[in-house]
């Protein structure tokens, strides 16, 4: 049994949020990690823009600070998206974090995407018992650190149920190559309306699989590797991942790419259970919260820690007027006795959980011990 340490989010006049979360990780045994003159990569979300529920940087620096005081050199990172829009590329990554509140002045410390500009600087790292996945495509920065935080923001996700720990770590630490292996094994195509013909992605394509004979690019399934290379190569948003897995297969995964990362180094989870969307950060609005703020959670396992976030939230009442509410509300409606179910009625949550829990990644069971 795991140990998850969790607060709500009241305080007394003068004591900031942010300091009660110090002390809960330092009861929750952040302080035992060893962290003197080593690279800490504290993994978060910086939120699409045009999202508004992403956590605020006042979380990362409150983490940051933790970290140098005990000697530690920490950075904020996350990998470049596999779909278009204004995290797609480094430069575009960044810009967007520093629009959204996120760099050295506001947190204290540095921002790196780690698997660099064009989401193809990554580190094949094997799955320790993996049954989808031999080894696991992840941003060499990420790999790079000597310890690693996942700082999340737990909120409701249109494929995975919710996203938590395992989603934070899993899918947001995997390089272009990684999120389409998690995605599927099929290959990216292209739009010919949006192609410019510049060329760009055959230099990247690394199979020699795009040619130009119709008068646009077009990607051979035959020889294709599906590597995702072309998709950052493209500054047209020309070439895209039509594939998808279903959502059990998804999750499972997200939850080998999440032990691959953590496994054989110090790693550290924070999820705050706040502005809990019905849908991902990536997106470039946000709906709203479909169950009341809960609070802040923390623990050394990421399964226990996903779950208990998900039993919390389950014991929320929804809010009326959400996503949530309103199918709950419809005379004709299916209720599935599970909020994230009954917001977001193809998704898979448990099976994310328990696979994590058969390869050994965690446990679902855990003992929740309340800080007051």
């Amino acid at each position: 049994m795991s140990k998850v340490y969790f607060t709500d989010f009241r305080t007394r006049i003068d004591v900031p949020l942010t300091d009660k979360l110090k002390k809960l990780c330092r009861l929750a045994g952040l302080e035992q990690i060893d962290m003197k003159g080593r690279f800490v990569a504290i993994k978060m979300h910086f939120g699409e823009l045009g999202n508004m529920a992403y956590l605020r940087p006042n979380w990362a620096r409150a983490v940051a600070e933790m970290v140098k005081e005990q000697g530690g050199k920490p950075f904020l990172t996350d990998c470049n998206t596999l779909y278009p829009g204004s995290r797609k590329n480094a430069l575009e990554h960044m810009d967007c974090a520093n629009i959204n509140g996120f760099n050295p002045t506001t947190t204290g410390c540095q921002v790196i995407i780690a698997d660099g500009l064009r989401g193809t600087d990554d580190v094949a790292v094997p799955v320790p018992n993996g049954e989808y996945c031999e080894e696991a495509y992840i941003g060499r920065a990420v790999m790079d650190a000597d310890i690693i935080i996942s700082l999340n923001h737990f909120k409701g996700h249109e494929a995975t149920g919710f996203g938590g720990a395992l989603k934070n770590i899993g899918m947001g630490c995997g390089s272009r190559a990684g999120k389409m292996i998690q995605h599927n094994f099929g290959q990216p195509v292209v739009n010919p309306d949006k192609c410019r013909m510049c060329r760009r992605c055959a230099k990247e394509c690394g199979s020699d699989a795009i040619s130009y004979e119709s008068g646009k690019a077009f990607i051979d399934p035959e020889i294709c590797k599906g590597c995702g290379r072309c998709i950052g190569a493209c500054a047209f948003d020309a070439i895209a991942n039509v594939n998808d897995n279903a959502n059990e297969v998804l999750g499972c995964k997200i939850a080998e790419y999440s032990y691959a990362v953590c496994a054989g180094r110090p790693n550290f989870h924070i999820s705050l259970v706040q502005d809990i969307s019905p849908n991902c950060d990536c997106h470039a609005e946000n709906d709203a919260p479909i169950l009341p703020d809960v609070g802040m959670f923390a623990s050394f396992d990421p399964v226990a820690l996903d779950q208990a976030c998900a039993d919390a939230c389950l014991r929320q009442t929804p809010i009326a007027n959400s996503q949530l509410g309103e199918h709950l509300a419809r005379a004709d409606w299916k209720h599935h006795h599970d909020h994230f179910l009954d917001s977001n009625p193809n998704i898979r949550w448990k099976e994310t959980l328990e696979h994590a829990e058969k390869i050994g990644h965690g446990t679902r069971d855990y003992q929740l011990i309340v800080m007051h």
